[in-house]
């Protein structure tokens, strides 16, 4: 204790008073306000109640079956709800708590030496930082663990699975809720759960919570059919600080119930035939693209089911003025992929306009404080992240003057003619720019629709010059058709 303040202390210590003052009702006073930037980017202040926290800590002190011998590891930073039932529920319990190192979230190696140290039995993933923790870490040194719980992101199968996998002898549970309900809503344990073959949900509503799924005129959804999902019960925070028009804006009166408020959460998901919800993404995860509507998760997990990917995120960026879809993965250890073969399996599972134009394999995802994937800071793309065929150069006028027109279009330095259009980001926008440079060099000789079929320069070279004989260049099998 600082002397200076304790003597401060002593001088006026006679003033303070003596009796116990009045609690008053303490579960509807305010716990805490946390910020949340959501999906906006924007942070807001979140103000939850006692009542609502109390219930969330409550139900899982029963849903794990806490008691005194479990060992709690706190690594999530403050300014994320999750460490707020990490840094509480012990004292609740009479459990212990760990506290992991400013950062030690993010260490591998540090994780697994403090749970096998301190026989640590429940932690917290976020998905992005659990798909780093299982590249590296070993049964082993974590057969301390019991209870493994991941929320705050989507948890994919292929991750889910491998981790219980890995970690045989814990419980895997994937948790749902927004900062505006006091942290979780929903929960499903995974253990028993053939997640491979039936996906992963996000469980059923906790204790006192409802969950709506609703359509457009706040109507109740059939099972099955996507909706908004809505969350009612006592954790449903009081609103925003300051903020009164977004607060009336998704904090609103129950359309079910008398008396009770619900959140609007923004979220998409459906009602499964065996009570669960099955977690679709965000209504604004939707992106839209050259006129099409893109929801970035679907991407994201055709691309986490190709073999070999731990994980993916997609997301668009600008590239010569013009928006486009990347995919940004990371690979399992010991593996090698071709991006070209990546792309060719996308074009069998996701419309064309879904597939991303770049690929770019990464060692580590950029992660915020919370351990989310921190999309504004994945790096920008280059022409090391096209898909690109073994070089050749143009060999006749027609290939160079060709060559010269992709590379002012698609702003590549260097364009072999073995190279794809589309697999280098050309995009249909610019195919028909070059359709037109096309028809000002070689009048009457191709329309659009040939270059969806020859999306070479040399097939276009070829498809051009089949009149004139230029080329020397073998004929493909398609072109026989336009002999006579």
């Amino acid at each position: 204790i600082n002397e200076a303040e304790f003597a401060k202390f002593k001088s006026v210590q006679n003033s303070y008073p003596t009796t116990t003052p009045e609690r008053g009702d303490l579960l509807n006073q305010l716990a805490y306000c946390i910020y949340t930037s959501g999906s906006t980017g924007n942070p807001k202040g979140v103000l939850n109640h006692h009542a609502g926290l109390y219930n969330r800590l409550v139900w899982m002190k029963e849903y794990l079956k806490v008691d005194e011998k479990e060992v709690f590891l706190q690594k999530t930073p403050y300014t994320f709800d999750v460490s707020v039932w990490e840094l509480i529920l012990p004292f609740l319990t009479g459990s212990s708590l760990v506290i992991a190192k400013p950062e030690g979230h993010k260490d591998v190696v540090y994780l697994q030496d403090i749970i096998s140290k301190k026989q640590v039995s429940i932690v917290h993933f976020v998905p992005s930082m659990l798909g780093v923790f299982l590249l590296d870490a070993d049964g082993e040194k974590c057969k301390s663990l019991a209870h493994i719980v991941c929320s705050g992101e989507e948890l994919p199968a292929l991750m889910a699975q491998e981790c219980k996998e890995k970690f045989a002898n814990a419980q895997l549970h994937n948790l749902y809720g927004p900062t505006e309900a006091a942290i979780d809503v929903t929960a499903i344990n995974l253990s028993e759960i053939d997640v491979l073959k039936e996906g992963v949900s996000i469980g059923k509503p906790i204790a006192n919570t409802s969950i709506y799924i609703v359509n457009h005129s706040l109507e109740l959804q059939p099972f099955g059919v996507p909706g908004e999902l809505l969350i009612s019960g006592i954790q449903v925070a009081r609103g925003y600080l300051n903020l009164p028009e977004l607060t009336q804006d998704r904090f609103i009166a129950d359309p079910f119930r008398e008396g009770y408020q619900v959140y609007r959460t923004g979220d998409i998901a459906q009602w499964k035939s065996d009570g669960s919800i099955h977690y679709m993404g965000r209504i604004d995860n939707q992106v839209k693209i050259r006129g099409n509507r893109i929801e970035l998760g679907e991407v994201e997990n055709a691309i986490m089911a190709y073999g070999g990917i731990q994980q993916a995120v997609a997301t668009p960026k600008e590239v010569n003025g013009e928006k486009v879809l990347v995919a940004y993965y990371l690979l399992e250890r010991g593996t090698e992929i071709d991006k070209a073969a990546i792309r060719t399996y996308l074009q069998g599972k996701l419309p064309e306009y879904m597939v991303p134009g770049f690929y770019v394999v990464l060692e580590n995802l950029p992660m915020t404080s919370s351990g989310k994937v921190d999309r504004k800071a994945l790096p920008g793309i280059g022409g090391d992240d096209l898909i690109r065929r073994e070089y050749k150069a143009p060999g006749n006028p027609t290939e160079e003057k060709l060559a010269t027109i992709w590379q002012d279009i698609l702003g590549i330095e260097q364009v072999g003619i073995t190279d794809n259009f589309f697999e280098l980001g050309g995009t249909s926008f610019q195919l028909i720019k070059l359709q037109k440079m096309i028809e000002l060099l070689w009048p009457d000789k191709m329309v659009i629709s040939d270059l969806f079929e020859f999306n070479s320069i040399k097939d276009i070279a070829v498809f051009i010059n089949r009149d004139s004989g230029e080329t020397d260049l073998e004929e493909k099998d398609e072109m026989k058709f336009f002999e006579i």
